[in-house]
């Protein structure tokens, strides 16, 4: 059924605001969301989707939500890290979980409990995960970064916890939103930018006006994206119809997972192939990329109640995981 038409049989027709201009995380992951609320709802709620910046400020739509400008959001939680940097733990930061950890702690170890019950007390909003975030591309950049020399004094576009820590590293950061990331680069207003993973970053054209592709992306090696619901819009909804919302999400996050690690394959062989030159950074820059991070979540985490709720069950999560390898073949051990 074409979304019009959803929206003309539909007894509760919401608007989506995100942050996104154009590209999977709008087309595909905050559709797919919408089109599951449709489908698990019989028809009943219809979700139309909208652009960043249409219905409010692209890094805010938090404060969309809650205003009521929009009944739900599609979008990252890591927006709102001014605001309290407990947000980069549940959106995903430099502590080394990929899409599977992350996926696994937040519905077996207790992280999707934490995060509606910390955005709910925080933000006034209600919130759960609702798209995955795969392992991102560290730099698309105009000059050749390796090592942590080479990171001072980078003009590097980010957001979240990751500006702040780039900074402590040395780089000069500044946050924009992912529209004015390639005019940015083209006009070297910046170095660098990291925005997403390798199919994230294609439709970008951000290979187009930097020379470099700078991997793995230990500042985000996972993590995940929300949708967000006004709070009086959730309090006319059944339990039922809370409890769809939330299966919505977590088959979401399932089907974008499978979608975007797929399409990740063929975006990253491109680059491969194409005139971009491919830089792996150092292992000294990386292992001092997360003793840093430890130095910082510690820092948080002593004055920051539900900072240290979050990291301390995280940590214990990975203390759990600390066995997989032992039992786990990793492809690269694996014959052909």
């Amino acid at each position: 059924m074409a979304a019009s038409a959803m929206v003309e049989a539909a007894e509760k027709n919401w608007r989506m605001a995100t942050p996104w201009s154009g590209g999977p995380w709008l087309e595909r992951d905050a559709q797919m969301f919408a089109d599951r609320v449709n489908e698990l709802s019989d028809g009943e709620i219809a979700i139309e989707v909208y652009p960043g910046g249409t219905l409010g400020s692209a890094l805010k739509v938090t404060n969309t939500v809650k205003s009521g400008v929009a009944e739900v959001s599609h979008n990252y939680i890591n927006y709102d890290y001014g605001t309290d940097p407990t947000t980069a733990l549940l959106a995903g930061h430099s502590s080394g979980l990929t899409p599977e950890e992350f996926m696994m702690w937040m519905y077996e170890g207790g992280g999707v409990e934490l995060y509606e019950e910390y955005r709910r007390d925080v933000f006034d909003v209600v919130a759960f995960p609702c798209a995955i975030l795969g392992t991102e591309i560290f730099l698309h950049s105009n000059k050749r970064v390796e090592t942590l020399e080479d990171f001072q004094g980078l003009r590097l576009r980010t957001s979240g916890a990751w500006s702040e820590l780039a900074s402590r590293l040395g780089a000069s950061t500044v946050v924009m939103a992912g529209g004015d990331i390639y005019s940015a680069l083209e006009r070297g207003v910046i170095d660098a930018a990291e925005w997403g993973s390798p199919e994230m970053n294609q439709p970008t054209g951000f290979q187009e006006v930097a020379q470099y592709v700078i991997i793995p992306g230990v500042h985000q090696s996972g993590g995940f994206l929300e949708c967000q619901v006004n709070e009086d819009t959730w309090s006319e909804l059944s339990e039922d119809e809370q409890d769809m919302l939330r299966l919505a999400g977590k088959l979401s996050v399932f089907e974008t997972w499978l979608a975007s690690s797929f399409a990740d394959l063929d975006a990253y062989q491109a680059l491969l192939d194409g005139p971009n030159e491919i830089v792996h950074l150092d292992q000294a820059f990386i292992d001092t990329i997360y003793e840093e991070t430890v130095k910082w979540e510690d820092e948080y985490a002593a004055d920051n109640e539900w900072f240290a709720r979050v990291v301390e069950s995280q940590r214990s999560f990975k203390d759990t995981m600390s066995v997989w390898p032992e039992y786990r073949l990793s492809i690269g051990s694996m014959g052909r």
